[in-house]
């Protein structure tokens, strides 16, 4: 096997890229979500703030952030859209007036029954087996930390 550190002696072309890879397949699986998600008036955006308030129900918006990566400027707008439609509860905390706290409505509530059919449609259309499916998310997974890690870590030896 190959040293995995040693230079490359060209660039790769695109398809040999792993972050293109990971971006194209973004978009794929924006492909499918998309009209998953029309049918329940969601973004996919908003279906992760969603799915994060079916797990946790009344998170601060710095806890719904965290996980999703993104930022409380980011995460406002979308959440008063979210308001807006009737899905979430957005409301001061009275013990830390600079908290805001996100709650589900019941009708942010009842969208959950209609999207518990998402994971199974995400699933068949990868095409691979749930075993598979689960396998490939530790790897995603474990690579975004390596990612997050490396990106965080001062340079050693720009070289």
């Amino acid at each position: 096997m190959s040293d995995p550190t040693a230079k490359l002696d060209r660039l790769p072309a695109l398809e040999e890229l792993l972050c293109f890879a990971v971006y194209s397949a973004g978009h794929a699986f924006s492909r499918v979500y998309k009209p998953l998600l029309d049918e329940l008036g969601l973004t996919y955006p908003q279906y992760l703030v969603m799915a994060s308030l079916w797990a946790k129900d009344d998170q601060t918006v710095g806890e719904l952030g965290e996980p999703l990566f993104l930022e409380s400027s980011t995460l406002t707008p979308l959440l008063k859209r979210l308001e807006a439609t009737g899905h979430v509860t957005r409301s001061r905390d009275p013990s830390d007036e600079r908290q805001v706290r996100i709650r589900l409505t019941n009708q942010g509530r009842a969208l959950h029954r209609k999207a518990r059919e998402i994971p199974r449609c995400i699933l068949e259309a990868t095409g691979l087996s749930l075993a598979d499916l689960r396998r490939l998310h530790r790897q995603i997974t474990a690579l975004r930390q390596n990612l997050l890690q490396s990106s965080s870590a001062p340079a050693a030896n720009s070289r």
